[in-house]
């Protein structure tokens, strides 16, 4: 803790989107002693959002609402369990009022849960008066969700080592439209960690080595040319929809076309026109949902708004 949290205005609540992310770059180098997978992996922001509120309440409760999604069990929760970690790290007795609104799909590879939390914890970190370092936010992320980390942080483009936790900020790359498609499934992370793994077993695959040995990528050509995804190998296979969404993409002509996380997410970057891309995709794979969004050089900061602002 820097110094001793602020005492926050009680008419106050504290709103920030919370961006998905893609994997420009996804290997899975080793199982570590702990249970864990040691990855390298490319993170980028981009301009789908969540949107997560937080005001003081005074019964000392951490409450969670939700609009246009189910939050499950609140100790299970993300957002709460990002709440009471703030709480913990800065002796903060108040209890909370927290509200989600829910854009990014679930199991999509897209960090969606995990950019809920970042977001929980920089919100808080901003409403009473940022008692947290940067560091100390970032430790409390991975504590929680090895992406999360990477969503407590400022920069849109990041290096994430070890379990993804190790972040390393980068220079944000020149901004792009991506393409992103969601087919309507739910991947699992820890069965296609298992799938990946058994195959790999059964084919005789070590550890892999580093698919970043010729350095960062500083351009979209760079990109490109260093694009890949293990979890390739086994998660289209498994799944058709996902499939059918990386096909539509490659079929079509996109220069990068690559799963996110464990899927199922697919994402590409635009051949032509962004709008009639999103077209042509839209007809090759209806049952595919299809998005344009911007990347990000920044994630988006907290911002306060009084009781006369509040849009519901």
């Amino acid at each position: 803790m820097s110094h001793a949290p602020k005492t926050p205005r009680p008419e106050i609540r504290v709103r920030v989107a919370a961006p998905a992310k893609i994997n420009l770059t996804l290997r899975i180098l080793k199982r570590m002693g702990d249970g864990y997978h040691r990855i390298e992996t490319l993170f980028q922001a981009v301009g789908l959002e969540d949107g997560v509120s937080v005001e003081v309440a005074s019964h000392g409760r951490v409450e969670l609402s939700c609009r246009s999604g189910e939050v499950g069990p609140p100790e299970e929760n993300l957002v709460v369990r990002a709440a009471e970690a703030f709480r913990s790290a800065t002796e903060v007795r108040d209890g909370f009022r927290l509200r989600l609104e829910k854009r990014i799909p679930v199991g999509a590879g897209l960090g969606g849960g995990s950019s809920d939390a970042g977001a929980t914890l920089r919100a808080l970190n901003h409403l009473y008066g940022y008692p947290l370092t940067s560091a100390v936010l970032t430790r409390l992320g991975g504590a929680l969700g090895a992406d999360v980390a990477f969503f407590t942080g400022s920069a849109g483009y990041a290096v994430g080592l070890g379990r993804g936790d190790e972040i390393t900020p980068l220079p944000p790359l020149p901004p792009r439209t991506v393409l992103l498609g969601l087919p309507r499934v739910h991947v699992a992370t820890g069965p296609a960690y298992g799938a990946l793994a058994r195959l790999r077993s059964e084919s005789g695959i070590g550890p892999l080595d580093s698919a970043l040995a010729a350095g960062v990528p500083r351009d979209w050509d760079g990109v490109v040319r260093g694009a890949v995804n293990d979890f390739e190998a086994v998660v289209p296979g498994a799944s058709p929809p996902v499939a059918e969404a990386l096909g539509a993409l490659r079929d079509a002509g996109a220069p990068l076309a690559l799963l996110s996380g464990s899927g199922g997410a697919v994402f590409g970057l635009p051949w032509g026109d962004p709008g009639e891309c999103l077209a042509m995709l839209r007809a090759a794979a209806p049952g595919v949902r299809w998005e344009a969004v911007p990347t990000l050089a920044t994630l988006p900061e907290p911002r306060e708004v009084v009781p006369g602002e509040w849009i519901e």
